[in-house]
Protein backbone atom coordinates (compact mmCIF):
# COMPACT_ATOMS: atom_id res chain seq x y z
CA UNK A 1 0.00 0.00 0.00
CA UNK A 2 2.87 2.57 1.03
CA UNK A 3 4.51 1.57 -2.85
CA UNK A 4 1.07 2.64 -4.38
CA UNK A 5 0.72 5.86 -2.54
CA UNK A 6 4.32 6.95 -3.05
CA UNK A 7 4.10 5.87 -6.88
CA UNK A 8 0.74 8.29 -7.25
CA UNK A 9 3.18 11.40 -5.63
CA UNK A 10 5.94 10.45 -7.78
CA UNK A 11 3.23 10.81 -10.53
CA UNK A 12 1.71 14.07 -9.04
CA UNK A 13 5.28 15.53 -8.82
CA UNK A 14 5.90 14.95 -12.73
CA UNK A 15 2.43 16.86 -13.44
CA UNK A 16 3.79 20.58 -14.02
CA UNK A 17 0.11 22.28 -13.71
CA UNK A 18 -0.52 19.94 -10.29
CA UNK A 19 2.67 21.96 -9.52
CA UNK A 20 1.95 25.14 -10.15
CA UNK A 21 -1.67 24.76 -8.51
CA UNK A 22 -0.32 23.15 -5.17
CA UNK A 23 -1.82 19.92 -5.42
CA UNK A 24 -1.14 17.42 -2.61
CA UNK A 25 -2.17 13.48 -2.65
CA UNK A 26 -3.37 12.57 0.32
CA UNK A 27 -4.77 9.29 -0.31
CA UNK A 28 -3.97 6.50 -3.11
CA UNK A 29 -5.02 2.72 -2.37
CA UNK A 30 -6.70 0.12 -4.49
CA UNK A 31 -10.08 2.17 -5.87
CA UNK A 32 -10.01 5.42 -4.00
CA UNK A 33 -7.94 8.65 -4.40
CA UNK A 34 -8.16 11.69 -2.62
CA UNK A 35 -6.71 15.28 -4.03
CA UNK A 36 -6.40 18.51 -1.71
CA UNK A 37 -5.45 21.77 -3.05
CA UNK A 38 -5.13 24.74 -0.59
CA UNK A 39 -7.30 27.92 -1.81
CA UNK A 40 -4.68 30.68 -3.18
CA UNK A 41 -6.36 34.62 -3.62
CA UNK A 42 -4.64 33.46 -7.90
CA UNK A 43 -7.15 30.47 -8.12
CA UNK A 44 -10.18 32.21 -7.34
CA UNK A 45 -12.25 34.16 -10.13
CA UNK A 46 -14.21 37.57 -9.70
CA UNK A 47 -16.93 36.57 -7.47
CA UNK A 48 -14.21 34.93 -5.01
CA UNK A 49 -15.20 31.73 -5.55
CA UNK A 50 -12.19 28.47 -6.40
CA UNK A 51 -12.24 29.03 -10.30
CA UNK A 52 -14.56 26.27 -11.78
CA UNK A 53 -11.60 25.19 -13.57
CA UNK A 54 -9.74 24.47 -10.59
CA UNK A 55 -12.31 22.18 -9.38
CA UNK A 56 -12.34 20.43 -12.41
CA UNK A 57 -8.94 19.36 -12.74
CA UNK A 58 -9.38 17.83 -9.12
CA UNK A 59 -12.19 15.69 -10.29
CA UNK A 60 -10.67 15.13 -13.70
CA UNK A 61 -7.29 14.32 -11.96
CA UNK A 62 -8.52 12.55 -9.20
CA UNK A 63 -10.79 10.28 -11.41
CA UNK A 64 -7.95 9.07 -13.05
CA UNK A 65 -6.47 8.02 -9.79
CA UNK A 66 -8.85 6.29 -8.49
CA UNK A 67 -9.30 4.39 -11.89
CA UNK A 68 -5.53 4.08 -12.06
CA UNK A 69 -5.43 2.41 -9.26
CA UNK A 70 -6.93 -0.35 -10.51
CA UNK A 71 -5.83 -0.23 -14.35
CA UNK A 72 -2.57 0.69 -14.53
CA UNK A 73 -0.75 3.95 -16.45
CA UNK A 74 -4.10 5.43 -17.58
CA UNK A 75 -5.97 8.38 -18.88
CA UNK A 76 -9.39 10.23 -19.05
CA UNK A 77 -11.15 8.87 -21.70
CA UNK A 78 -14.44 11.41 -20.69
CA UNK A 79 -15.69 13.17 -17.41
CA UNK A 80 -19.35 15.05 -16.39
CA UNK A 81 -19.04 18.06 -13.65
CA UNK A 82 -22.15 19.31 -11.67
CA UNK A 83 -21.17 22.10 -9.84
CA UNK A 84 -23.72 22.33 -6.69
CA UNK A 85 -22.30 25.36 -5.05
CA UNK A 86 -19.61 28.33 -5.16
CA UNK A 87 -16.01 26.54 -3.99
CA UNK A 88 -15.48 28.72 -0.75
CA UNK A 89 -13.18 28.03 2.29
CA UNK A 90 -9.30 27.20 2.83
CA UNK A 91 -9.07 23.78 1.26
CA UNK A 92 -10.53 22.17 -1.86
CA UNK A 93 -10.28 17.86 -1.43
CA UNK A 94 -11.43 15.66 -4.14
CA UNK A 95 -12.36 12.14 -3.18
CA UNK A 96 -13.26 9.70 -5.74
CA UNK A 97 -13.62 5.89 -6.13
CA UNK A 98 -14.46 3.22 -8.32
CA UNK A 99 -17.66 2.21 -9.28
CA UNK A 100 -16.94 -0.80 -11.64
CA UNK A 101 -13.90 -1.62 -13.04
CA UNK A 102 -12.45 -4.34 -16.05
CA UNK A 103 -9.57 -5.05 -18.20
CA UNK A 104 -9.33 -1.46 -19.61
CA UNK A 105 -11.52 0.88 -18.58
CA UNK A 106 -13.25 2.15 -15.32
CA UNK A 107 -16.20 4.17 -14.26
CA UNK A 108 -15.05 6.20 -11.29
CA UNK A 109 -17.05 9.30 -9.71
CA UNK A 110 -16.00 11.94 -7.65
CA UNK A 111 -17.36 14.63 -4.70
CA UNK A 112 -15.44 17.90 -4.20
CA UNK A 113 -15.44 19.55 -0.92
CA UNK A 114 -14.42 22.73 0.10
CA UNK A 115 -13.10 22.92 3.80
CA UNK A 116 -13.84 26.04 5.92
CA UNK A 117 -13.57 26.16 9.90
CA UNK A 118 -13.15 22.11 9.69
CA UNK A 119 -16.33 21.53 8.17
CA UNK A 120 -16.90 19.82 4.56
CA UNK A 121 -19.45 21.66 2.08
CA UNK A 122 -19.94 19.84 -1.38
CA UNK A 123 -19.35 21.74 -4.16
CA UNK A 124 -19.24 19.77 -7.02
CA UNK A 125 -19.74 16.12 -8.12
CA UNK A 126 -18.17 14.17 -11.15
CA UNK A 127 -18.35 11.06 -12.89
CA UNK A 128 -15.63 10.21 -15.60
CA UNK A 129 -14.77 7.21 -17.51
CA UNK A 130 -10.85 6.20 -17.44
CA UNK A 131 -9.05 4.27 -19.64
CA UNK A 132 -5.72 2.71 -19.62
CA UNK A 133 -3.31 4.41 -21.38
CA UNK A 134 -2.54 2.92 -24.80
CA UNK A 135 1.31 4.04 -25.08
CA UNK A 136 1.45 3.28 -29.14
CA UNK A 137 -1.18 6.14 -30.04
Amino acid sequence: MDDLFAFGKSILAAQPFSQLIGAELTLFEPERAEISVLVRDDLKQQHGFVHGGVVSYLADNCLTYAGGSVLGDSVTSEYKINYVRPAIGEKLVAKAMVISSGKTQAVCDCKVFAIKDDNEVLVAVAQGTISKANKTS
